[in-house]
């Protein structure tokens, strides 16, 4: 079995650690005998979605979105089709707000997003910041029996989805989306969105099974991963909700 990873702008988008899902995906693939081989794309580089098993887009701050929102632009319509299709994703902070309609700066620019996700995002008037937990609410079977989200934000944007998208978390400590409405991320169809870095998937490795199991399960192998020893990563997990759910 083989998966092809795309990991997007990772010269641009690499916030607190970011690339570290690329590391946790490709590890949980060798401990499984699965061969992940990963292409790295940044600006004018050639791309081929159809060739894509899973996307992975970053964060990164609004001076580098701007940059790469042309280049990535010009790539919409094609990453599009492929995430109707089915493309697994994972987009974290900036990388999840570029997935939206727009963002709109303390100024009043609108740099304009992908369009692929009914969601915007507006500059607040103080940085969301600190640790998060969030109670998982739209998840399917997972190996690990985790029920909870957990990472580090920091982000000025507020983001709000549209009516028809599922979010991915309700905010038991932390932020989330906006500090308004009580929720995390973004879930559509094989889209996974959300605001925490740390990175991510290292601490919550039922999120990073459901991206493969996913992947695997849309090139017709057999989506019923094996179990890991995830000992450590559960007690990570732990650690984080038992230091910082009270505080």
């Amino acid at each position: 079995m083989k998966l092809i990873l795309y990991h997007l702008y990772p010269d641009l988008l690499d916030l607190y650690g970011d690339r570290g899902n690329v590391m946790a995906l490709k590890a949980r693939c060798r401990w499984r005998n699965i061969e992940m081989e990963i292409r790295r794309v940044s600006l004018g580089d050639d791309i081929d979605f159809s060739q894509a098993d899973i996307v992975f887009l970053g964060g990164g701050s609004d001076r580098e979105q701007s940059i790469l929102v042309e280049d990535l632009s010009a790539r919409a319509t094609e990453l599009k089709q492929a995430v109707e299709e089915g493309l697994v994703m994972l987009a974290i902070c900036g990388g999840y707000q570029l997935l939206g309609k727009y963002y709109r700066t303390a100024d009043g620019q609108e740099i304009p997003g992908l369009e692929i996700l009914d969601l915007y995002t507006v500059a607040g008037n103080k940085r969301l910041i600190g640790n998060v937990i969030a109670e998982i609410t739209t998840f399917g079977k997972d190996l690990s029996e985790l029920t909870t989200l957990v990472g580090f934000e920091n982000h000025s944007g507020k983001t709000y989805l549209g009516p028809e998208l599922k979010h991915l978390g309700k905010i038991l400590k932390g932020y989330g989306n906006n500090g308004e409405d009580g929720l995390e991320g973004v879930r559509y169809k094989n889209i996974w969105g959300t605001y925490l870095h740390g990175p991510l998937l290292p601490k919550n490795p039922h999120i990073a099974d459901q991206l493969l199991g996913a992947a695997l399960s849309r090139k017709g192998y057999d989506a019923n991963l094996s179990r890991l020893d995830d000992n450590l990563e559960k007690a990570a997990h732990t650690a984080i909700i038992n230091r910082f759910r009270n505080s």
